[in-house]
């Protein structure tokens, strides 16, 4: 895309689509995740190999069909680390776009260049895909409100896949009532009638743990906040077992999933990937599917657990990340060891199918920091009210 800055855009194909007359969303742009199918312009999904291998989509996923329809305009597609496996935004083949908010660090991924065009102004909204968090971190990383919605509630036709049973449709806004009129076209009506009624705030003691005491103390005025907000607050433990044994069942899963959606056009492409991506596939095809079933019963369990810990009023609050963005070009190790740490904290939502919110609450060494909201299924509306409500 000419004069792209942030290096946020793809590099290939038309790049303005444009919206209906009139409508909810006329006058605004959006960027579009690289993962999704607009009729007439490629879709890469961040692998050039990809790009090469596929036809040009004839179709437009529903998702970006009804922001279009709701009077939007495309201002292009948005870089994605390869086929959306990583969190970091640092793609191999075409760059790592920039954090605009945090100047020399990643933008975090795999929505990376939807986060990366948001917060550098370039438009004003974005549309992602959040599988283990490729909204939620992203959001964190660039200082903007962010959403992964409950599991199904947006369609992800017309898209690339990851692994189904945890992918979904999230988006990135500035403000929070942006990001409640995104909600208001792409959620299902269903969602969008009265609001629930949150009652209980639920302090998740463990994923705050993870991220240290430096995120708790810059976390703590936004989550007094809220403690004035609901007359106090309980003191959860999501996993009794701890975070990091929930971990290896998303991860364990996903691999499984990945290698279902993809292993056939890797075996038969042998596709270049860049250093980590190749990796997982590499271990994902090689995943014993005992692991896999082991993993699905155990997933069924934590589901359990927190739709118990929410019932139908409780909003459990959390930190989005583990910490501020690492610096671009970070070690292999590094790299691993923040992933490893942010997945025992964004696994929660993913594996029980959950809604979860990125706010953006703080600022730690000058760089952005989010505090998110986790509520049941089906509640994507209220969460979006409650951020709109309180941290507009």
């Amino acid at each position: 895309m000419p004069n792209d800055p942030l290096n946020a855009f793809v590099p290939y194909g038309r790049t303005e689509v444009a919206g209906a007359a009139s409508g909810p969303l006329a006058g605004l742009r959006f960027a579009v995740k690289d993962l999704f199918h607009i009729a007439g312009l490629p879709t890469g999904a961040g692998n050039p190999d990809w790009l090469r291998t596929h036809e040009v989509p004839q179709e437009t996923a529903p998702a970006v069909q009804r922001l279009l329809d709701a009077g939007a305009r495309v201002a292009g597609k948005t870089l994605t680390d390869e086929l959306a496996w990583s969190l970091a935004g640092e793609n191999a083949h075409y760059g790592t776009p920039e954090n605009p908010q945090a100047p020399g660090r990643i933008p975090g991924g795999s929505s990376s260049g939807s986060a990366s065009a948001v917060a550098g102004g370039a438009v004003d909204f974005a549309i992602g895909t959040d599988t283990g968090g490729s909204v939620r971190l992203p959001a964190s990383y660039c200082g903007l409100y962010g959403i992964r919605p409950t599991h199904g509630a947006v369609p992800l036709d017309g898209s690339v896949p990851l692994a189904p049973s945890f992918d979904t449709v999230g988006w990135f806004a500035w403000e929070a009532a942006l990001l409640r009129r995104v909600g208001a076209v792409l959620l299902p009506s269903s969602t969008l009638g009265p609001d629930l009624a949150f009652r209980r705030l639920l302090v998740a003691e463990d994923a705050f743990a993870i991220a240290g005491e430096a995120v708790r103390a810059a976390l703590a005025p936004a989550l007094d906040r809220l403690r004035e907000r609901f007359r106090g607050a309980e003191t959860v433990t999501l996993a009794p077992e701890g975070l990091e044994q929930w971990r290896p069942v998303f991860q364990t899963l996903q691999a499984a999933e990945a290698w279902a959606a993809h292993g056939a056009w890797i075996t038969a492409t042998k596709p270049t990937f860049g250093p980590g991506v190749r990796d997982r596939f590499a271990a994902a095809a090689t995943l014993d599917p005992a692991l896999a079933r082991a993993a699905a019963q155990t997933r069924e369990g934590i589901r359990r657990r927190m739709d118990d810990l929410l019932g139908t009023d409780g909003l459990i609050v959390l930190p989005s990340a583990p910490g501020i963005a690492p610096l671009r070009g970070s070690s292999g190790a590094a790299v691993d060891a923040e992933r490893g740490r942010a997945l025992a904290i964004l696994c929660p939502a993913g594996l029980a199918g959950l809604p979860q919110l990125s706010i953006p609450a703080a600022r730690l060494q000058g760089c952005p920091l989010g505090l998110s909201l986790i509520g049941p299924r089906g509640s994507d509306s209220t969460l979006l009210s409650i951020a709109e409500e309180l941290f507009a």
